[in-house]
């Protein structure tokens, strides 16, 4: 992230890869940036941003505030792991939930039918989420990190 101060004004450059986004009140800063970074660089200007990041980008209707969604991002998570029937919950995770020995699997069938989910898959979209938009979400996935580092070590003894 790239930023400058002009008077009272102040434009905001984000770059990602081959992505992009400028961000400032003064309409007229984006437009001197877009045409020197056009100059340097071979660009497309694709308009309005509307998701960056997997980040849908809401802007309300009666105020200049702008509002960050992952809405459709966690919907393709959530059906990537068949869950899309899954009881909703109001809190990310309960605070007192705790991790006990007796829950881990203890039969080989239940080792088994755990080492066919996809942890690592959970954990990278929790975490992308949580960084983005959700830092709620730390709690969770803190154990649901835990759980994963588990699994492994019980694949290991398969």
């Amino acid at each position: 992230m790239y930023f400058q101060e002009f008077g009272d004004s102040f434009i905001y450059l984000l770059l990602y890869v081959d992505d992009t986004l400028i961000a400032s009140k003064d309409k007229s800063l984006i437009s001197k940036l877009k045409s020197q970074l056009n100059n340097e660089f071979m660009m497309k200007d694709l308009g309005i941003a509307k998701k960056i990041f997997s980040m849908e980008i809401h802007k309300g209707r009666k105020d200049v505030k702008l509002y960050l969604s992952q809405r459709k991002y966690l919907e393709k998570v959530i059906d990537k792991l068949n869950m899309t029937n899954c009881k909703p919950m109001a809190t990310p995770l309960a605070p007192h939930f705790k991790l006990l020995a007796k829950s881990y699997p203890a039969s080989e069938e239940e080792i088994v039918k755990m080492s066919h989910v996809p942890y690592s898959t959970v954990v990278g979209g929790l975490m992308h989420v949580m960084v983005c938009t959700r830092p709620d979400l730390a709690y969770a996935v803190s154990v649901v990190s835990r759980i994963y580092i588990i699994k492994v070590r019980i694949n290991r003894k398969l």
